[in-house]
């Protein structure tokens, strides 16, 4: 049997909050259809942890008690390293026989991120980013690595984002606060602010966030507030969950990959790149080198990649992908920054039995990307358990063994 899947949830008295916890764990059960998944809750919400994991466990036989502990956490604060251990190892006092695995919490991850950015568009409305500035609010915590986490976040919206500027500030514990945040922000020149909340549901983070940003708008009449929402039950975040569960999976061991390793002839061959963005901008050079003929369908495109355009090295289709795109297909890369369409992209390749690279769920493609260099005239590629970190950082140290020779 394949292991049952335990979601901790943080737990709230927002009825709001603790329904889209139930929405997102439905989500994730019907991606996941051979999985049996459960959610449990750290405090106030029930059924506990574990709670869920006795209904888990209760219906596998003795011989097969396998489960794997999500925790539904942004940041590594107390609940992730104090209190969801302990309800483990509760549920396990119930059941020695079992095997409980408890996986990293989600992180800075990529989806996540772009989750984030959906927000933050949404509640942007005709303001530019280079005329505005974000205030970042994060929980707070005593563990200061999750509150140095929450300031690196912020300094990667700042890159990647265009902004202003980008102030990082907390609800509880420690400092810079909300209301100092907007202080900073103004202080800087802001005339426009946008508050997000990086909080996955509604509850008091969420209110208080929306609270405190209304109340300092009302007292500084000449700076516009807006407030974007929660990132909430949504295709990026159960893609995250559902990598999480699968990371710990024996039949995905995290000290190998699971993927056959074959070199690509791609020379004088068809190649379709869907998204025309930073993903797309590091690998369409890699598939010209290799002499493939590159297509690329997208409404917009890098400077880089519309430099290739301009220049015949690409096809560039400056349109939405459709369906007939794939037809003639040798290999295909879905990376656009919304799920919706990568899906469609890998499931048309699918029908067509053409690998397809999707960059935002790399477990729902067919093809991954390795981490690659060239050296001494060999190519060396490296595929770990999709942690591209681990990829690059094995990469480098074979590149430094190689070097030395």
């Amino acid at each position: 049997m394949t292991a049952a899947l335990v979601i901790a949830a943080h737990g709230t008295r927002d009825r709001a909050g603790e329904q889209v916890a139930l929405d997102l764990t439905k989500r994730v059960a019907a991606l996941l259809p051979d999985v049996d998944v459960h959610v449990g809750f750290v405090e106030i919400s029930e059924p506990s942890i574990p709670e869920a994991l006795t209904a888990a466990l209760s219906k596998r036989p003795a011989d097969d008690m396998h489960a794997v502990v999500v925790p539904l956490m942004l940041g590594t604060g107390v609940h992730v390293r104090r209190d969801i251990p302990e309800a483990i190892d509760e549920a396990a006092e119930k059941f020695p026989q079992a095997r409980i695995d408890y996986a990293p919490h989600l992180g800075p991850d990529p989806a996540l991120f772009r989750a984030v950015v959906r927000r933050i568009d949404e509640a942007m409305g005709d303001w530019k980013r280079e005329d505005t500035a974000l205030v970042l609010v994060g929980r707070g915590t005593l563990v200061p690595k999750a509150n140095a986490d929450h300031a690196h976040l912020s300094r990667m919206h700042y890159e990647e984002g265009g902004w202003r500027h980008v102030t990082p500030c907390f609800l509880q514990v420690t400092e810079p606060r909300l209301p100092e945040g907007l202080d900073l922000a103004q202080f800087k020149g802001a005339q426009q602010i946008l508050v997000i909340g990086h909080w996955l549901f509604p509850g008091r983070m969420r209110t208080w966030t929306h609270d405190q940003a209304h109340a300092w708008a009302e007292t500084h009449p000449d700076t516009q507030v807006r407030v974007g929402e929660v990132i909430g039950d949504c295709e990026e975040l159960a893609s995250v969950v559902i990598q999480r569960y699968r990371d710990m999976r024996p039949d995905h061991p995290l000290d190998g990959s699971p993927a056959y390793v074959s070199g690509l002839l791609l020379e004088g061959r068809q190649t379709l790149v869907v998204g025309g963005g930073k993903v797309a901008t590091r690998r369409v050079p890699t598939l010209l080198e290799a002499g493939a003929h590159v297509q690329l369908v997208s409404p917009v495109a890098t400077p880089q990649l519309a430099h290739l355009a301009e220049t015949g090295q690409i096809d560039w289709q400056r349109r939405s992908f459709e369906e007939s795109d794939l037809d003639g297909a040798w290999y295909v890369q879905a990376t656009t920054d919304d799920p919706r369409v990568n899906r469609r992209v890998a499931e048309g390749a699918e029908a067509r039995h053409t690998f397809c690279v999707r960059a935002d769920d790399a477990w729902r493609g067919s093809a991954w990307t390795p981490a690659t260099t060239r050296l001494k005239g060999a190519t060396v590629s490296v595929l770990s358990n999709k942690d591209p970190m681990q990829s690059r950082a094995l990469r480098n140290e074979i590149i430094e063994v190689m070097s030395k020779d």
